[in-house]
């Protein structure tokens, strides 16, 4: 496994979901968890080594339990070296189900970590990919401001000096929630994005002349969330006056990709007297507007298309 892999200590998932370890020392918590999923095994305890990933956590249930008790203690000692090799992270017993005394023999050989929880089988399941899942998806750092704008997640995006963080502030302001000022930290979950702030910069705006602000503290606690999906791209761009920018509006929506995501993104110009805030949250409104079926732009070409034809049918008169 490479060192830059995302990897997950066992002692994390231990403390998360509160676990009774039951075999393995001090050491054997020395292993990581690399693979989302977990392993039920059925084939394993049949006597059939199935070619699969063995890098997941193997999850005990009633049914293992009792196919366990079916088992010999020659056929038991023959196949728990299976699913307690040095490859597999770890193990979890749920429905605080009593460990198989040969299971346990086996695992305190092997210095091998197993552990219980009464939590159901299925829970477990659940929560614990849903956990692997949020801590070991792939992540990337942008440069850019995150904001919740009436509900929906706005990466703001421009090159240095466009005043994002000014625009950041002024959001907040009239009540938009603050996700991560400057620098954010992207996951790629289930083909979505979701971006937080660095934990040095959570809840902080830098602003040129000020300095360093504490949103919550001066602007309240419902101005800020740890974290968001990212459904907009904005970005900021310097005013150019020899530049044709878009006035009815674009037929097709522009997408932006990141982690290999596509998300629609858009343009605005920045310049002296246009207030950037009022625009971003008009934007972000039209483009719920979209997502709910209604686009101001076909409505515009719509009444010209109405408009024009009337003319026509006047002057034919």
């Amino acid at each position: 496994m490479e060192d830059d892999q995302n990897k997950v200590m066992i002692q994390e998932i231990v403390d998360f979901f509160s676990l009774e370890q039951l075999t393995g020392n001090e050491e054997s918590l020395n292993r990581w968890v690399v693979i989302p999923d977990v392993n039920r095994p059925g084939f394993e305890l049949s006597g059939y080594f199935k070619p699969t990933e063995p890098r997941r956590v193997v999850i005990i249930g009633n049914k293992e339990i009792e196919y366990i008790g079916h088992l010999s203690e020659s056929e038991q000692r023959e196949r728990f070296p299976l699913i307690t090799d040095g490859v597999t992270p770890m193990m979890i017993i749920t429905k605080n189900n009593e460990i198989p005394p040969v299971l346990k023999d086996v695992a305190i050989e092997r210095n091998f970590p197993i552990f219980r929880t009464k939590s159901d089988t299925y829970r477990m399941m659940v929560d614990l990919i849903t956990f692997l899942d949020e801590r070991l998806a792939p992540e990337e750092t942008l440069s850019g401001d995150l904001m919740v704008i009436y509900g929906k997640g706005v990466l703001i995006t421009g090159e240095s000096g466009m005043g994002k963080s000014e625009v950041a502030m002024e959001l907040v302001r009239d009540g938009q929630v603050l996700v991560a000022d400057d620098r954010v930290d992207v996951q790629k979950i289930h083909n979505s994005l979701y971006g937080h702030a660095p934990d040095l910069l959570r809840g902080m705006l830098e602003i040129r002349g000020i300095g360093i602000i504490d949103v919550e503290r001066i602007f309240g606690a419902n101005n800020l969330v740890s974290s968001h999906s990212i459904e907009l791209v904005i970005n900021l761009v310097r005013y150019d006056a020899s530049e044709e920018y878009e006035r009815i509006g674009d037929e097709m929506t522009s997408y932006t990709k990141i982690m290999g995501v596509s998300i629609p993104a858009m343009s605005l110009p920045v310049s002296p007297g246009r207030s950037m805030c009022a625009l971003i949250e008009t934007a972000v409104s039209n483009f719920i507007l979209k997502q709910e079926g209604y686009n101001s732009t076909e409505e515009f070409k719509e009444r010209l298309h109405a408009e024009l034809m009337k003319k026509s049918r006047e002057n034919m008169r």
